[in-house]
């Protein structure tokens, strides 16, 4: 079972990740596209990385813009280092 960061450890991690907010249990983000495609694309690139790193994100999309939520289910849906990981990951596809 993973263990929970605490707020203090989340907020350091987050000073590192631009744009990624912390908030009930979770850090979200918001991604913006100039279509669909690109939306799209980038969905399946967080989705292979994401099953590399078994560690599944909540994924939501519509039009051009992504919005992602990572907590860690196994820890009470709380924030994790397994979501700082994963959330390092996904700007690194940017």
């Amino acid at each position: 079972m993973a263990t929970p960061l605490s707020q203090n450890e989340i907020s350091e991690a987050l000073k590192d990740l631009k744009g990624w907010e912390q908030g009930a249990g979770k850090i979200t983000k918001h991604f913006q596209f100039n279509d669909f495609s690109q939306a799209l694309g980038f969905i399946v690139r967080v989705g292979v990385e994401a099953e590399k790193q078994v560690h599944h994100p909540a994924l939501s999309n519509v039009y051009n813009t992504v919005w992602i939520e990572l907590s860690t289910h196994d820890a009470g849906d709380q924030v994790t280092q397994k979501d700082i990981d994963l959330a390092k990951a996904i700007e690194g596809i940017l």
